[in-house]
């Protein structure tokens, strides 16, 4: 895919087992082009794989999280429709995909939010395991007034996390979210004051990747699952990860460490 070097990228670092992933392109708020998509769902690939990582964080670049998806770059025209189909066909494969690599990678996913969160930018941060977000950041569904249904995820992420009637409100009114008011609603992890975000968010990222790697993957599973299923068959699917769990090292750590009063060292494996 070709690439305008000055379209913006997604850059990604190491920090030991931290996976920085930093959405840049800052002029544009961050938007997201087909080829900065492409490359998020090359680097969440990799990643589900390597059993070095412990944790991923995404963030973005200057003073906004992620404005959405970039229709633009997208559609290439102001004035020519989409091919019939031409969604159906490509949208599973991009942004639809970020949004279940994020949801069902066995890998605990932080997001940090500064200024805007908007449309795929904002289920982004939703699919994530813990999002901490600056107190005066702005989480926008904003499909409906541009004349389209909600994708990404939108339909799904939002009546589990913050109730129908809410849904209703950010998705088809439009309703713009403060941080202070989606960590009330439960929509997100933590709204902390601007200065404290990147410390906040640190501490969690620390606290992660010092945990029992595989448990905490399993129980994400186990969470994600439970939202389809009974009672019964979410307890059934309890007891094969368990099994999974009490295989591991980070298991044996973690009852040597309680009969010797003691905090565990977990290595992830």
């Amino acid at each position: 895919m070709s690439h305008d070097a000055d379209a913006g990228t997604v850059a990604a670092s190491r920090d030991g087992g931290v996976l920085r992933i930093v959405i840049d392109r800052a002029a544009s708020r961050n938007s997201l082009t087909p080829y900065m998509i492409g490359q998020l769902i090359e680097l969440l690939t990799d990643a589900a794989t390597d059993d070095s990582l412990r944790v991923i964080h995404i963030s973005g670049a200057g003073h906004d999280f992620c404005s959405g998806a970039d229709w633009v770059a997208t559609n290439n025209s102001r004035d020519e429709r989409p091919r019939a189909g031409a969604l159906v066909r490509r949208v599973p494969h991009a942004a639809h995909r970020v949004i279940e690599l994020v949801h069902t990678i066995q890998l605990p996913v932080v997001c940090s939010v500064r200024g805007w969160a908007v449309g795929m930018g904002c289920n982004l941060a939703l699919a994530a395991d813990f999002t901490v977000a600056a107190d005066d950041a702005t989480f926008w569904e904003p499909f409906v007034d541009r004349g389209f249904s909600p994708d990404s995820g939108a339909t799904w992420l939002l009546p589990r996390l913050i109730g129908l009637a809410r849904a209703r409100r950010m998705l088809l009114l439009g309703e713009k979210v403060r941080a202070t008011d989606a960590a009330d609603w439960g929509l997100i992890h933590q709204a902390v004051a601007p200065p404290e975000l990147d410390d906040t968010v640190d501490a969690l990222l620390a606290r992660l990747a010092g945990g029992p790697t595989a448990a905490i993957g399993l129980a994400k599973q186990a969470i994600n699952y439970a939202t389809h299923a009974t009672l019964s068959q979410s307890m059934t699917q309890e007891l094969f990860n368990l099994e999974l769990s009490c295989r591991t090292g980070d298991f044996k750590e973690g009852l040597d460490a309680f009969r010797q009063r003691r905090g565990p060292e977990f290595r992830g494996r």
